[in-house]
């Protein structure tokens, strides 16, 4: 097996640790661990190894399913690895839809192979026509992240429902990275709900502001969730103990609406800041689609020959961390003419980046104001 390096992780190695402000992370801000209780106890593995089973009933029944059709996870990361090595195998086929967060489209593509339907700027819409026309014989997956990561597109539930009878028709899976879901004011069900062929996966990472407890599931069905068992055996083993144990509070009826809450209304006071900020620049090329999460996929402004010769000129002379377009395409080199779509179809990701703006707000402002002065020199 070989896969891409990861390009955005490589990026943030590179600038991330020494820069003063980071505009380029794509969750809400971290919440304090003063809010919740962190004596789990004994400090030894989750038992059984996939979850506590009466916990796993409570987030199960959020999909109608049971106890034994999820199983929890490392973070979605790991949820989405262990179904795709579940799903898939090395003469199988995927089809991805993109641009999308790299690991959806590498782990596939280093399992088996894959064709990318890329989503049409600049409202990055989804034509489903295109997905069905790149189904094979062989595909086994179709891979979604709804709202998308880094478009900020949020696909409506026609659209879901529409691919998931897409695959479901050709006896393949429908995963959805939906991480992002619950900081939309109006949520698609999980596609988990929709039956059988339905595959959802999240953390408390992105909407909840709990990065660190590196807690998160995969929800589907019982034979797909049988083979990601057996590769979470030769994984983490078991989720944190200290992250179930958190997770449960925040997931409680005393915590969780409370949490979404407070986070929902900080990504839309941030979010309209940004959109005034990109209004008052929008005469020097800076656009974006309106997005739902906490990310946005905004043009690079005139004058750049790239997102990333962009990036590097911003974290050089500000110290703010923006991530450039390319590192989304699924590729080193920045894009790619695979899958349904034609040449010049397919979106050149190095006319944009990912700015995202969920941190505390006094951060984004400081954040702006550099970002503002850098444009005005570079008018």
């Amino acid at each position: 097996m070989e896969i891409e390096p990861f390009s955005l992780e490589r990026w943030f190695d590179q600038y991330e640790h020494d820069a003063d402000i980071m505009l380029a992370e794509s969750g809400i801000r971290s919440l304090d661990s003063s809010e919740f209780d962190t004596d789990p106890g004994e400090l030894g593995y989750v038992i059984p190894t996939d979850g506590d089973p009466e916990f796993k009933a409570e987030i199960a029944a959020r999909y109608d399913r049971g106890p034994e059709e999820i199983a929890f996870t490392c973070g979605t990361q790991e949820a989405n690895f262990l179904a795709v090595l579940a799903a898939m195998g090395e003469d199988s086929h995927a089809v991805v839809v993109t641009p999308t967060y790299q690991s959806l489209q590498a782990v596939p593509e280093a399992v088996g192979e894959i064709s990318r339907v890329w989503l049409e700027p600049p409202d990055w819409n989804l034509d489903v026509e295109e997905v069905r026309e790149a189904i094979r014989p062989e595909t086994e997956l179709v891979v979604l992240n709804n709202p998308n990561n880094p478009t900020g597109r949020y696909h409506s539930r026609e659209i879901v429902e529409t691919l998931y009878d897409v695959a479901a028709a050709n006896d393949a899976y429908l995963l959805c990275d939906e991480v992002y879901r619950l900081l939309a004011g109006e949520t698609v069900p999980p596609v988990a709900s929709m039956g059988e062929h339905g595959v959802s996966t999240t953390s408390l990472t992105k909407a909840y502001g709990l990065a660190g407890l590196r807690f998160g599931w995969l929800c589907g069905p019982t034979e797909l969730l049988g083979g990601a068992r057996q590769w979470k055996d030769y994984t983490t083993i078991s989720p944190p103990i200290f992250g179930q144990h958190v997770a449960r509070q925040a997931l409680g009826e005393e915590h969780e609406a409370d949490i979404l809450a407070r986070n929902r209304d900080l990504a839309a006071r941030n979010r309209e800041r940004v959109r005034e900020f990109i209004s008052e620049h929008e005469h020097q090329g800076l656009t974006w689609h309106d997005p739902v999460g906490v990310n946005g996929f905004l043009a690079v402004p005139d004058g750049f020959e790239s997102g990333r010769s962009f990036c590097r000129r911003v974290v050089e002379e500000e110290s703010i961390v923006l991530a450039p377009g390319e590192c989304f395409a699924g590729l080193s080199g920045g894009s790619e003419e695979a899958g349904t779509n034609s040449p010049s179809d397919v979106p050149n990701l190095a006319e944009y980046f990912r700015f995202g703006f969920g941190l505390p707000s006094s951060e984004l402002e400081e954040g702006l104001s550099r970002l503002g002065d850098f444009l005005e020199r570079h008018r």
